[in-house]
């Protein structure tokens, strides 16, 4: 961290981590001089029994540094006669705008994000390995954040990067003669561990203090990490209990006598309605929400006081009983920075904890109609001017917007593209032979969007486009799977890990079958549906199957298919992307939209 930049953030904010093997020391600040004759008094004044504190959180940012395209940059806003409305939302400019609005007149603030802050980013930061982000996230004036899953896409060592700076190992130094300085706020990953020694990779908790107002931070990642990243990704990496893990630490924090603290859990749960707005607490505490985190905050440690979490992309403010019964705070803003959470936690000096009756809460928009932030501005036409020659070049033309992450449908349109794709670019003989693709759902990061968002006109896909859909750029793999474990896969989309959150594999032309989500578990995919070209698929036959390195894996909660042998490597994902956009689509004849009519649903 640069000299300046340690002086600007000590007049912020005393930080207190703890020991790192990843890290470079503790980050330590100052008060600046004056600050303790703050004599200011009352709830929300410095030296008054209690002490109003904000909170203000995000996650799931996922590197879009500018406004998402198509619905993937749209929240859902529910009015109180039940009509809905869209509302374009996002881009960091936008938002830094409205933290710094927000942070007017609150003489304590903190701003704490849930991880996913990088990877599977679009090509304005993934490009360059996620340090705009990181840049922009340090402009933001981030305080702390756990690590999620997508921390871990480079793995480890390029995760360290991150926190402590230093060129790229392999691609070097993204702007001549500057060195990359890391992030001036800390990741946490508690319950991240090396394999060979037991220590945590990062600082499992924080410390945020200020006139003796003292908050502890936690921050996990989701136990199943290893099941969604690639295993170069978490090589060498224990993934312990959330629960546990929060537990251990809320202890050490007591011990050193903090008494209020917040837990930042890359975990979440899924709302029964998709507004931002929607009362999740109707009729009852947490009654409108279900998911992992649920049973995450009914075990979590009463002492603490709220739980800022992610990894669902979904919004939601709830109230979900601890362990002894009183309803604690959980919240999430979304994803790709459209929302953000206001808290209000109501520090008592004399007890040095929340008055949990006290706490307040609320998501709200990052709408578009505020200034831009001039500083977040100027980073991203910086790095703009790096990446165009590769992100404006034109691959295809479509008629319409090609919907994939914005679709609210099992099969998705643009899914059905991709594995199309695929499935072109390795049937032939010298290239795998396959038979059919898969697609993970996840791995779809965006929509195809008709309206230009720059100068090159509406229908046109540029690389940076393309690059925003398929940003992880997995290499391809054609495997042999037997009949028997291609079912079974299938039916791991509805059960096993899958079961409380199913993943529906997109598929390519010519597989189709019929999903009843009117049963349960496996019993979904319907015996005898499952058809290639129209012939039952024979469980004793061997098929060629071309998917991503991650799905081959057995990612994602599909472990049938790490079943695959005879494997041939391909091209990136990325790459067959493009070569099919180029060879089905010109100015003159655009491509449409595809069906997505090959997985009949019965609801």
């Amino acid at each position: 961290m640069s000299a300046t930049r340690k002086k600007n953030r000590a007049g912020r904010r005393i930080l207190v981590v703890g020991a790192g093997i990843a890290t470079v020391g503790a980050l330590v600040a100052a008060l600046p001089a004056g600050a303790a004759q703050d004599r200011s008094q009352g709830a929300g004044g410095g030296w008054g029994r209690t002490v109003d504190v904000q909170l203000l959180s995000f996650n799931d940012l996922h590197g879009n540094l500018e406004p998402p395209a198509g619905s993937s940059g749209q929240v859902t806003h529910v009015h109180e006669d039940g009509t809905t409305e869209k509302i374009d939302a996002g881009g960091v400019e936008y938002l830094a705008t409205h933290l710094r609005q927000a942070r007017e007149g609150n003489r304590y603030s903190v701003t704490a994000a849930a991880g996913d802050l990088i990877g599977a980013s679009p090509l304005l930061s993934g490009l360059f390995h996620d340090e705009p982000t990181i840049e922009a996230l340090n402009k933001l004036d981030l305080d702390v954040t756990s690590v999620g899953n997508h921390e871990f896409d480079e793995g480890a060592r390029e995760l360290a990067r991150m926190q402590n700076g230093g060129c790229h190992p392999t691609a070097g130094c993204a702007v001549d003669g500057k060195t990359f300085e890391g992030a001036d706020f800390p990741y946490l990953a508690a319950n991240v561990t090396d394999e060979k020694t037991g220590k945590p990779l990062l600082d499992p908790y924080f410390i945020w203090e200020r006139n003796g107002v003292r908050i502890g931070f936690i921050g996990v990642t989701l136990e199943g990490t290893p099941n969604i990243v690639t295993a170069e990704g978490v090589k060498g990496l224990k993934f312990g209990d959330e629960v546990e893990t929060i537990n251990k630490y809320t202890k050490v924090l007591e011990r050193k006598g903090v008494k209020s603290i917040v837990a930042l859990v890359h975990e979440g749960g899924a709302p029964a309605s998709g507004a931002y707005n929607y009362d999740c607490d109707s009729p009852g505490p947490g009654d409108g929400i279900s998911g992992p985190i649920t049973e995450i905050a009914k075990n979590v440690n009463p002492q603490v006081d709220a739980l800022v979490t992610g990894h669902t992309h979904q919004a939601y403010v709830c109230t979900i009983p601890d362990p002894s019964g009183k309803p604690r705070l959980v919240t999430s803003a979304s994803s790709y920075g459209k929302l953000y959470t206001d808290t209000t936690l109501t520090y008592d000096r004399r007890t040095k904890d929340i008055v949990r009756t006290s706490v307040a809460s609320a998501n709200h928009v990052v709408t578009r109609d505020v200034p831009k932030a001039k500083d977040i501005t100027d980073l991203i036409r910086d790095w703009n001017a790096l990446a165009a020659p590769i992100a404006n070049r034109p691959q295809g033309f479509i008629s319409a917007d090609i919907n994939g992450r914005g679709s609210t449908a099992y099969e998705k349109p643009l899914g059905d593209l991709i594995a199309d794709a695929q499935l072109e670019g390795l049937s032939p003989a010298d290239k795998g032979g396959a038979q059919l693709a898969l697609m993970n759902p996840g791995g779809i990061r965006s929509d195809l969007v008709y309206k230009a968002s720059g100068a090159e006109g509406d229908g046109v896909v540029t690389y940076g486009e393309s690059f925003t859909v398929q940003p992880f750029t997995n290499m391809m793999n054609v495997v042999d799977l037997s009949g028997a474990n291609l079912l079974a896969a299938l039916k791991q989309q509805v059960s096993g890990s899958n079961a409380a959150s199913v993943k529906i594999l997109q598929v390519s032309k010519g597989l189709t079958y019929t999903l009843d989500m009117t049963k349960t578990g496996a019993d979904r995919v319907v015996d005898g549906s499952v058809r290639l070209n129209g012939e039952p698929i024979d469980p004793a036959k061997t098929y060629r199957v071309a998917m991503n390195e991650f799905l081959a894996g057995g990612g994602d909660g599909f472990p049938a298919l790490a079943a695959g042998t005879n494997k041939l490597v391909g091209a990136s994902d990325l790459d067959l992307f493009n070569t099919y956009l180029a060879a089905h689509s010109s100015a003159a004849a655009p491509l449409a939209p595809p069906a997505a009519d090959r997985i009949t649903v019965v609801k």
